[in-house]
């Protein structure tokens, strides 16, 4: 027989109410080395206006393949290979065009706009980049947060990523009451999933995933 389940055995079992997908902070801390000039710093610091303007992110998908082994008339299914989709952020775009232009200059340094040429050692033009689900409350399953801390429930860690596509703002004399977005899509080699971290000031991860 099974057990019937309650309201009160579900709210018991939501543990922190459940993550909201509005509570996260994306961060790109440092430019690739071959575009650092374009990656403001001190009071115009790129990666604090970023993590602000960025309004929208996933966090990764984990995929494996599978490989069909044929067997007298079946399929025996084994593990193939990891694969790693690209990663997609939504970016508000401000009047000075910081971000903008930031993003459009790492890629011109990949290829430029008026012939093929380009930066051509990896290091150079890769980075990383850190996505954080963050909670309500100040440490994880706190009841309250009196202000000032969140916690982080999760981080993960992309390596060495790069721009492959920055994508078009659609200009119209009908937009009202709209601010202007742009896409950044990111190629991943891959990514590891730091657990629970106690404010989003730290960095340091435990019990992380690679």
């Amino acid at each position: 027989m099974a057990v019937t389940k309650t309201l009160t055995n579900f709210k018991s079992r939501l543990a922190g109410g459940g993550a909201r997908n509005n509570l996260f902070e994306v961060t790109l801390p440092s430019f690739p080395a071959a575009a650092e000039e374009f990656w403001g710093e001190g009071e115009n610091e790129s990666n604090t206006k970023f993590s602000f303007l960025c309004k929208a992110a996933q966090l990764p998908a984990s995929t494996i393949a599978s490989i069909p082994v044929p067997f007298r008339g079946r399929e025996l299914k084994v593990a193939g290979d990891r694969t790693f989709e690209p990663w997609t952020v939504t970016i508000i775009n401000d009047e000075d065009f910081g971000l903008r232009t930031s993003f459009e200059a790492w890629m011109n340094k990949l290829s430029k706009l008026n012939d093929a040429t380009g930066v051509t050692n990896p290091t150079s033009y890769m980075t990383n980049a850190y996505v954080k689900q963050l909670g309500r409350g100040a440490t994880r399953f706190s009841e309250e947060n009196s202000g000032g801390e969140s916690a982080v429930l999760r981080t993960y860690k992309f390596y060495d990523i790069f721009p492959t596509n920055v994508s078009a703002i659609e200009l119209s004399y009908d937009s009202t009451n709209t601010i202007e977005e742009f896409q950044v899509e990111f190629q991943v080699q891959y990514f590891t999933i730091g657990e629970a971290e106690e404010s989003a000031a730290s960095d340091d991860q435990a019990g992380t995933i690679q």
